[in-house]
């Protein structure tokens, strides 16, 4: 295939430029929201024979009310079906997220200050998550394993799962990672209507406290539909990767990457190189080419590469680090001579790889940090998702009488400056009783 290879500060990337930035202001949201609001409506009507009947029409698949949910004898039992291989690799990504993250976890704190007042926060876990783990071209046992462990290490006591089944049989990788990750309820059904039945509940599915997890726009648009009836996570886009490299880098590595993060299916993937070496840019091209030779899912990649691929050369690696910073990648590879030092020049990207031994694959499944990453530019905002999103704060405030009338008149001032009078009269009271007991005395 022939990738196209730009010259920053040319029209022609100017153009490609304008359109990377705007990859977040999709269509697709508004198309299917009227679907998904009724969707919505008919599970918080029907319930479990909504989801039945979904399940049958999305799914090809006949559930019973029964069969919603994977019975704990069923979940016990999956990490045993799969090959001793498949359950090792698991287990060991597993104990990697979760030592990981527990690194990431607040703790509660409190102070008292030089009036005496005592303050602080108080650090507890949500009760009930729902995860979302997408079916569609395959089974991800390692979204589950993402996305299940971090409110497990936060001490949520009840994790509950929802993936649509397939008309082929059970993902037993999916069940098995369910069942490593520490998953307290699976149930079969997944889309929009499942969505709602996290947030809603039903006769089978309890409401959960917040939603997470990656899904296409049907799920996406039911998340942001039930926000403030539960909370959510993201709003989890397609896969993105930016690789920055100097004449160091080894080109195959590099076309290596690129197709990796552009083979996942959805066709809006993005992935582009930034390098000042225009020679770089030419092998990358062409080892592009021997990379999808024989690649399974090769004309995916050719789709992604053509709508939201590039190879760009740049005249500097600050310009580079410049034209990240802007566009907020998802992944940031940095296939650079000493990677670190370069490392503060990062403002704004989901997760960083530094050098060419740390490609973006081995975060996805076994490095630890989370792989629920920030996309469409979020990054210069949002976060990965972590143990700390499965934690709620609360304020702690014990006044003295001795504080409270220091603070008093500036509390009744600020409250007058306001126009609350009743705010200001209940800081009075308090202080004109003070008042009155040391006249007492």
């Amino acid at each position: 295939m022939k990738v196209r290879v730009l010259k920053s500060g040319t029209a022609e990337f100017r153009r490609f430029m304008a359109m990377m930035k705007s990859r977040r202001d999709s269509d697709d949201a508004r198309r299917v929201e009227a679907s998904v609001s009724a969707i919505i409506r008919e599970v918080r009507m029907r319930g479990d024979a909504a989801l039945i009947a979904y399940t049958r029409k999305f799914d090809r698949v006949d559930l019973s009310p029964r069969r919603l949910r994977v019975t704990q004898a069923e979940l016990e039992a999956a990490p045993r079906r799969i090959s001793a291989k498949d359950r090792r690799a698991l287990r060991l990504a597993a104990r990697r997220i979760e030592d990981f993250h527990r690194r990431t976890l607040e703790a509660s704190f409190a102070y008292v200050d030089r009036l005496g007042v005592r303050l602080g926060q108080m650090v507890r876990p949500l009760s009930r998550v729902g995860i979302y783990v997408p079916g569609g071209l395959g089974a991800y046992p390692s979204s589950v394993l993402m996305n299940a462990i971090p409110p497990r290490v936060a001490g949520v006591e009840e994790i509950v799962m929802v993936s649509p089944p397939s008309p082929d049989g059970e993902r037993e990788a999916v069940m098995a990672a369910a069942a490593i990750a520490g998953v307290t309820e699976y149930y079969r059904v997944g889309g929009a209507h499942a969505i709602a039945a996290l947030a809603y509940g039903t006769a089978t599915i309890k409401p959960v406290d917040k939603i997470v997890g990656p899904g296409n726009a049907y799920v996406q648009a039911a998340k942001r539909m039930v926000y403030g009836v539960a909370d959510i996570d993201k709003m989890a886009g397609p896969s993105e990767v930016m690789v920055i490299a100097d004449s160091s880098a080894n080109p195959q590595w590099v076309a290596a990457d690129l197709v990796a993060q552009a083979e996942h299916g959805s066709g809006d993937e993005s992935a582009m190189l930034l390098t000042p070496s225009a020679s770089l840019a030419e092998r990358v091209a062409g080892a592009l080419d021997a990379a999808l030779d024989s690649l399974p899912r090769a004309a995916a990649v050719v789709k992604v590469l053509a709508k939201r691929g590039a190879l760009v050369v740049v005249r500097s690696l600050a310009e580079a680090f410049e034209i990240a910073n802007q566009i907020g990648p998802e992944h940031l590879e940095l296939e650079i001579r000493d990677a670190r030092r370069w490392l503060k020049e990062v403002k704004a990207a989901g997760a960083v790889f530094l050098g060419g031994f740390s490609p973006a694959p081995f975060g996805d499944y076994v490095a630890g940090p989370n792989h629920v990453l920030p996309t469409g530019g979020s990054a210069r905002f949002a976060s990965p998702l972590g143990a700390y999103d499965f934690l709620k704060r609360t304020s702690i405030i014990e006044a003295s009488p001795r504080a409270l009338a220091r603070l008093a008149p500036t509390v009744a001032h600020l409250a007058r400056m306001e126009g609350f009078e009743g705010h200001a009269r209940a800081i009075e009271v308090r202080a004109a009783a003070k008042d009155r007991a040391a006249e007492a005395r």
